[in-house]
Formats: C-alpha cells, structure tokens, sequence
C-alpha cells in the first residue's frame, strides 16, 4: 500500500502531520486543497463560492491523481463524503484518520477566514459536521489516530499505525 491517505475534520491537523510523516518515511507528501489551487488558479474560497459541486470535483481528481503513489496525503475535510472516493483511498494506500474533538479543532480553527464551511457560528458548525461525518471518518480508516498530541507525536503515532498494517 503506497499511499498514505490523512483524513479528518478541519482543524485536525492533516496539513502539519504529513509533511512530517512524509519526512520521516522519505515520502512525497500533498495537500489535495493545495493541489486543487494549483490546478484551477483558484482559491477553496472561491472554488466554493461557484458551489460546493466544483469544489468536490476538483478533489475527486486531486485524489485520483495521488492514488497509488508512495506519498502522503493531507485530504480536505470533506473526501469521506464521496464514497468513491473513499473506495480509492482504501485501495491504493492506507487511510488514517486524526481524530479530535470539537474544543481542539476550534481553538485550531477559529481565527482562520478560510474556513467556508464554518458559519456565525463556528463551534456549533464544527459539532454538527462532526457529528454527520464521524461515521464516514470511521468506515474510512485504516486506523484512528488522536490529534491532540503534539504534531510529532501524531506524526509517529501514524507511522507505527502504518508500520503495523504492512
């Protein structure tokens, strides 16, 4: 399995976990947000203000390009809602999701106007997507993972995850 895939909510921690797992396993590593900017010229902002359709199928091909490869993949919080997708992921790589609570992804969140899911009311918009998606994150995984470690920590709490699948 070549492709590590992190999957969780925002705030999580995928985007500063990967490039450190990716470091220590000598790995590629991607952020699909990222990728989906480079692509398009546009921003996850303004990708979903033209909705959040085009949004997803910009990811959907940021994934589809990483499947397979002997990289890390820091996944936009939202992968988990297309199943194939996540059918992908799981066949070409090994899915961990960093999981953490609401108090830890709002403190990680709070101040970060990037967020165009999160509303007036960010803890309540980050419970209730929790809440809808904690099943996905669950059927996804490989392995869960507690983000409320140290970065480090994490890192090497996804890599014996990793070590112990192969």
């Amino acid at each position: 399995m070549a492709t590590i895939w992190i999957i969780g909510m925002m705030g999580a921690g995928k985007t500063t976990v990967a490039p450190l797992v990716a470091a220590r396993l000598e790995y590629e590593w991607v952020d699909t947000d990222r990728l989906v900017e480079s692509r398009t010229g546009m921003s996850v902002v303004g990708l979903f203000g033209l909705g959040e359709s085009s949004f997803r199928s910009e990811e959907a091909a940021a994934v589809r390009s990483m499947a397979g490869r002997q990289a890390v993949v820091a996944c936009g919080g939202g992968i988990v809602l297309d199943d194939a997708l996540v059918e992908t992921m799981r066949g070409s790589g090994f899915v961990v999701w960093l999981d953490a609570p609401v108090e830890i992804l709002l403190a990680r969140t709070i101040a970060d106007a990037e967020r165009p899911l999160l509303s007036a009311d960010p803890e309540g918009a980050l419970q209730r997507i929790l809440e809808e998606r904690r099943w996905r994150y669950e059927a996804a995984a490989h392995a869960t993972v507690s983000a409320g470690s140290s970065p480090d920590r994490v890192a090497e709490e996804v890599i014996e995850a990793w070590s112990r699948s192969s």
